[in-house]
């Protein structure tokens, strides 16, 4: 396993953090199709993870309405865990009850959120403590301020967002730092091979202002592991079936699944080793969300982060699954780039 720094933080984090919305689920039909794992389940997808080098966990108060933080505190009793070792990351913003202030970014929401979070992971203190999305309701300063007060009373070591557009993430530092406040160290994007939205503003602006990624469904929903076929056939159904988000373009998505096939073949890995592997030839992808249901399917994960693409491979692949230009951006983009050559 390799690390990366968290941001401009000294939070050390593996390339690979381990999702866990399949955590949990009971009879909550949502979270149950997405994995519904019981405890003995949890514990050894999350054994296999920690002893594979991952230390960076994800989760939400929002999953299965909080079971998955409950499982998580109990794999680290159980499995006797050193929580000092791991870097527990948790979301809050999401709906937890009935009423308009039990969801959102307002501080009264927040420190709530906070305390009922660290009660069911079973710990003095959460690692990363992100907002799952951006609040149009809330003030950006009242938002800030309750993070800054969480970190200040020791209970959050760092803060960040989730879904954020770019221009949400710059307001919000801006105001960080002329408050001092505690800055949004990382977001968590959707990020994959066959959808690079945010490589048009979220990726530029990270690498300008340390803004860790976390790239979250970077399989695509299983789509880019190759157990799929273009006609949406499969010898081992998930619950998404291969469906392909409209905008994406089906055959275009496929297209990128048969090379990774043919590249994976000469590397003796799986499509989405190699699905994986091209992401982390970014440097501003801190780390990559991977959900598992089973322990084997962290085992394969895990070696992604050892599979080295050639140039020729990695040439071949960003140029079937590169963005579109637009069209404003490319007509000047000469001219920035003849400015470029003075940077030395």
């Amino acid at each position: 396993m390799r690390y990366r720094k968290l941001g401009r933080s000294g939070l050390i984090v593996s390339e690979l953090c381990l999702g866990t919305n399949t955590f949990g689920g009971g009879d909550l039909e949502f979270w149950k199709e997405l994995g519904g794992l019981d405890q003995q389940a949890v514990n050894a997808v999350m054994g296999t993870a920690v002893e594979g080098g991952i230390n960076f966990i994800d989760t939400a108060d929002g999953y299965s309405a909080g079971q998955s933080e409950i499982a998580i505190g109990r794999a680290i009793r159980e499995l006797e865990l050193d929580r000092s070792g791991l870097v527990i990351c948790t979301k809050a913003g999401l709906r937890m009850g009935p009423g308009p202030n039990n969801e959102g970014n307002s501080r009264a929401h927040l420190m709530r959120a906070c305390e009922a979070s660290l009660r069911r992971l079973d710990t003095d203190y959460i690692d990363l403590y992100l907002l799952h999305m951006f609040d149009p309701a809330v003030p950006l300063e009242e938002t800030l301020r309750a993070l800054d007060d969480l970190v200040r009373d020791g209970k959050v070591r760092y803060v960040g967002c989730s879904n954020f557009a770019a221009w949400e993430i710059m307001k919000a530092r801006g105001i960080s730092d002329r408050e001092q406040l505690a800055r949004l160290e990382v977001v968590q994007s959707h990020w994959s091979i066959a959808s690079r939205g945010i490589e048009r503003d979220i990726v530029p602006l990270a690498r300008s202002e340390g803004v860790g990624i976390m790239a979250w469904a970077p399989l695509l929903g299983g789509v880019l592991t190759g157990k799929y076929q273009r006609d949406g056939s499969s010898a081992t159904p998930g619950r998404r079936g291969g469906r392909v988000a409209p905008m994406l373009g089906h055959d275009r998505v496929h297209d990128i699944v048969d090379a990774m096939r043919g590249i994976a073949e000469n590397h003796g890995v799986t499509p989405a080793e190699i699905a994986l592997a091209f992401l982390l030839r970014e440097r501003a992808a801190t780390s990559l969300l991977v959900g598992a249901t089973r322990p084997e399917q962290v085992a394969a994960n895990l070696r992604a982060v050892e599979v080295e693409l050639t140039e020729e491979e990695y040439a071949h692949l960003n140029e079937l699954s590169a963005l579109v230009p637009d069209y404003g951006t490319a007509a000047v983009a000469p001219a920035r780039e003849a400015r470029a050559q003075y940077l030395g």
